[in-house]
């Protein structure tokens, strides 16, 4: 057994052709792309890329292959270079009835063993929605439909950044998933907690308690891989040895969720679109104080406050610690150049964020640089809330 890294949720923006995947995500992120950046920069042991059902990531994996520098693992999988684990998912838009009988969206993450199986699921779920090329597209399935189509074609469900206000379960959708799932709810193992939430914030959940909670970088640029991940026992990297680890199965388990403080995700407060101000009332509220307006997105942590069971956060015993990663781009002072000396000496960012002295790194970038870089890594910053859309702010503090 040993101890890995992994972020299971990465974007495509465009295909190795040009042709757009993920619209809003960056054209450098193809397939080839992310794999190089996990191996050479980030330092990621296991990846998953959850746009490969568009038709032209599936030829760009079949190229891929071809190459010679990828091949499947029959345990599930793509190794790149001997160095990282390719995960072949899908992000799905699932239509659910909302609360009060309100229509309303969730994400799902399906991922899949082999390329046979995203293709047959591809297939599939292309009768279910108007464009398989583009990722993420709304369909006409429930969660509770879409678990059946996931499992048919050996694959897992999990639902995607569960708090978010505008595509998520706990969101938009419902107060409960057992209330979209039902009886199919114990095929739900893990969730996937959102940059705006935590485990501390998640287990005031009672039906959560035997969850596995992922934290995940939903990247959109290659900087922004590994701005959330987790860490891993396994005996190998694979498919199947990541499902064991969900699943906490054979000594296999996530043993660490490093992620954002939740403040500085875009939807952690409720906020006001007219006032352009988050509203950190003690209480949740749909009316702008300020302003007495309704145009207001409602945060992650306000939403929590609403639904919640438990009056204070009580985690299982075998919840992994909950650790606040600064990603290096966060912190003040440290900009694209910096990273890239940083990288140049030092090989990765996990090995930066985790492995190196002040010392070593003060060396490379110079004295107020490293300090800032320890303080978060410490935890010594403050930071301002983020909501509507718009990120969080940090400032580095030294303790006194």
């Amino acid at each position: 057994m040993y101890e890995i890294f992994a972020d299971l949720h990465v974007h495509i923006g465009r295909s190795e052709n040009g042709k757009p995947i993920k619209i809003t995500a960056a054209k450098s992120l193809n397939f080839a792309n992310i794999a190089k950046e996990c191996a050479e920069k980030k330092g990621i042991h296991v990846v998953g890329i959850i746009d490969c059902a568009s038709p032209y990531v599936i030829e760009d994996i079949e190229n891929f292959l071809k190459t010679g520098e990828a091949y499947e693992l029959k345990d599930g999988g793509i190794i790149y270079q001997d160095k990282v684990c390719i995960l072949l998912g899908s992000e799905v838009e699932t239509a659910e009835k909302g609360r009060n009988g309100k229509c309303g969206s969730a994400h799902n993450v399906c991922f899949f063993p082999h390329l046979e199986d995203i293709k047959g699921f591809s297939k599939e779920l292309s009768q279910h929605l108007k464009n398989i090329t583009l990722s993420t597209q709304r369909t006409d399935l429930s969660g509770y439909e879409l678990i059946d189509i996931v499992e048919k074609y050996n694959g897992i469900l999990i639902p995607a950044h569960v708090f978010t206000p505008h595509k998520s379960y706990y969101g938009n959708c419902t107060n409960r998933l057992e209330n979209i799932f039902k009886e199919k709810f114990e095929k739900i193992f893990a969730i996937e907690l959102g940059l705006s939430s935590d485990t501390y914030l998640a287990d005031t959940i009672s039906e959560l308690e035997n969850r596995t909670f992922l934290t995940n970088s939903d990247a959109h640029s290659l900087p922004k891989i590994a701005r959330e991940y987790n860490k891993m026992v396994v005996e190998d990297i694979s498919f199947q040895e990541i499902v064991k680890a969900l699943k906490q199965e054979e000594g296999r388990k996530v043993i660490a969720n490093y992620g954002l403080d939740p403040k500085l995700g875009k939807y952690h407060r409720t906020y006001c679109d007219d006032c352009n101000k988050s509203i950190e009332t003690k209480e949740p509220v749909d009316n702008c104080p300020m302003c007495g307006g309704k145009n207001v997105t409602f945060g992650v942590f306000d939403r929590i406050e609403l639904i919640k069971d438990k009056k204070e956060t009580k985690s299982p015993k075998n919840r992994p610690p909950y650790i606040y990663q600064i990603p290096l781009g966060f912190i003040p002072g440290v900009g694209g150049k910096t990273i890239t000396k940083l990288l140049d000496a030092f090989g990765t960012e996990m090995n930066i964020l985790h492995k190196l002295s002040q010392d070593d790194i003060e060396a490379v970038v110079g004295e107020k640089v490293a300090r800032n870089i320890e303080n978060a890594r410490r935890g010594n910053c403050q930071v301002q809330s983020g909501g509507g859309g718009n990120y969080g702010k940090v400032s580095v503090k030294e303790k006194k």
